[in-house]
């Protein structure tokens, strides 16, 4: 076998290369430039749209080819400003109330920007971020009523959440080790029980956990959008004698479509009762229980064997960050610890502690999700979070009264806790009344007045308001509900 030729002496030298400024005071010229930039669009939100669409000219200026040659850090960032900054989402503005989008915090958006400074891999490996995350989940323990002895872990976000304690009622409550047989060692089809309003990730769920959507048992729902009891257990009865294996029940605090809470005391005692994991998807919802006012909506809770919230919905977080608690650690650790030669802790040095979190879930490189929660909790404090929540279900009464109060419009769903459901009234068939609303909703959106989303509830179509913002006012819905009478007339006007 040849010989490499590794004598260099003779070869000219090049310059070793670094992604360091080569003048550290010009970016740091610059990074004061874009933290005031930042600062001051947050601080004048209110007096942009709610929303724009993004020009045809500026999505063109995205099919630029690869760059094979870098510009000055500052033309960059202009062009930011230029392409990205005029066109956001929107949830950062006091009219934004579509979907369930927290609308973060100004020092969360700094925090964030130290986490990325640090750039650390929080798996495990021995830092004080991983101190940092302990302290955050056993806050989450506190704030949920959680025994000290619940695992938990951060995640991305509800979805996620969703997933990861599913997995692990599955693992707990299959019967078998599906960690090593997996799904095809089943004795009989795992089967999972949760309302026909639950979050469309709990399907997802199922269906990442190679059960398949068939394993899903959608629940009939009462009145308020609450899961039928007597229908939940009629049809683990039901499967139980035609040989499938319930193995579990969501119970959802708060629903995307109309925010209701499922009697979650009664479901966890069901669980109890037909031994099934109980996992509740509290991804907004669980933070009623910051709020003493309103605490009675989530109660029973803290019985759950797992939950999901999202400290990016009404903590407002930065997105990304979620939480999943798990009330039996063991099962937690079984679900997704496994053995790798380079992650075998030592007794010293920064590997001492090993894959901690990479064992609670499936990502070994994590961000530091935990910091900004960290620091957010921190100065602000949960009572204030607490007011928040209150401060939104209070706007949403407001609107609901408004809107019963209008003869222009219509309530279409009892509004327990922060979302409201409604629809300009118009005569005739329901195409024709479903087609008006739509219209309303996307002019609503396109002239930059509010953002508010859009659902069916008993297969009508519903104008959606999501009230999750810290930035909104009671001003805000009064303008929404006049932009709604007025856009309907002219609508209706134009035929």
């Amino acid at each position: 076998m040849a010989m490499l030729d590794l004598d260099t002496s003779d070869r000219p030298a090049r310059a070793e290369e670094t992604l360091d400024p080569a003048d550290w005071e010009v970016l740091r010229l610059l990074g004061h430039r874009m933290v005031d930039d930042a600062l001051r669009m947050l601080a004048t939100v209110r007096d942009r749209p709610a929303w724009q669409p993004v020009p045809e000219e500026v999505v063109a200026a995205f099919r630029a080819p690869l760059p094979r040659e870098g510009r000055e850090a500052a033309a960059v960032y202009g062009d930011y400003r230029r392409l990205v900054e005029p066109y956001p989402v929107g949830n950062i503005h006091p009219r934004f109330w579509g979907w369930v989008i927290g609308s973060g915090s100004p020092f969360g958006a700094l925090a964030e920007l130290l986490a990325a400074t640090l750039n650390p891999n929080m798996s495990g490996l021995r830092n004080a971020g991983v101190h940092v995350e302990e302290q955050v989940l056993a806050w989450s323990r506190e704030m949920m009523g959680f025994p000290e002895t619940a695992s938990g872990v951060l995640v991305s976000g509800g979805s996620e959440a969703n997933t990861f304690g599913l997995a692990v009622g599955l693992q707990a409550k299959a019967g078998f080790d599906i960690a090593r047989e997996g799904v095809l060692g089943a004795p009989g089809r795992p089967t999972l029980y949760a309302s026909a309003q639950t979050h469309y990730s709990v399907e997802k769920s199922v269906r990442l956990l190679g059960l398949g959507s068939e394993s899903l048992r959608l629940v009939p729902v009462d009145a308020d959008f609450r899961i039928d009891l007597g229908a939940l257990e009629a049809l683990v009865a039901q499967d139980r004698a035609a040989g499938m294996r319930p193995f579990g029940v969501v119970g959802t605090a708060g629903t995307v479509n109309t925010g209701a809470f499922d009697d979650l005391e009664a479901l966890a005692g069901f669980a109890r009762r037909e031994d099934l994991w109980f996992h509740i998807d509290g991804a907004f919802g669980a933070w009623v229980a910051l709020a003493p006012e309103w605490a009675s909506l989530a109660a029973g809770m803290a019985e759950a064997d797992s939950l999901a919230f999202d400290f990016h919905k009404w903590l407002h977080t930065p997105i990304e960050a979620a939480c999943v608690l798990v009330r039996d650690a063991e099962a937690h650790h079984a679900t997704f610890a496994a053995h790798a030669d380079y992650l075998e802790p030592l007794p010293r040095g920064i590997g001492h502690l090993g894959g901690q979190f990479a064992n609670l879930g499936p990502q070994l490189t994590r961000g530091f999700r935990a910091l900004k929660i960290w620091m957010s909790i921190k100065a602000h404090g949960v009572e204030a979070f607490g007011r928040l929540v209150a401060q939104n279900i209070r706007q949403a009464r407001y609107l609901a009264d408004r809107i019963v109060a209008t003869p222009a419009l219509e309530l279409m769903a009892p509004v327990p806790s922060n979302v409201v459901c409604f629809r300009y009234r118009v005569d005739g068939d329901g195409a024709a009344s479903d087609a008006l609303n739509r219209e309303i909703v996307m002019r609503l959106q396109e002239r930059g007045i509010a953002v508010p989303s859009q659902t069916l509830l008993h297969g009508r179509f519903a104008i959606r308001v999501c009230v999750a913002n810290h930035r909104s006012r009671r001003e805000d819905f009064d303008i929404l509900v006049d932009a709604v009478v007025a856009l309907g007339r002219e609508i209706a006007a134009a035929g």
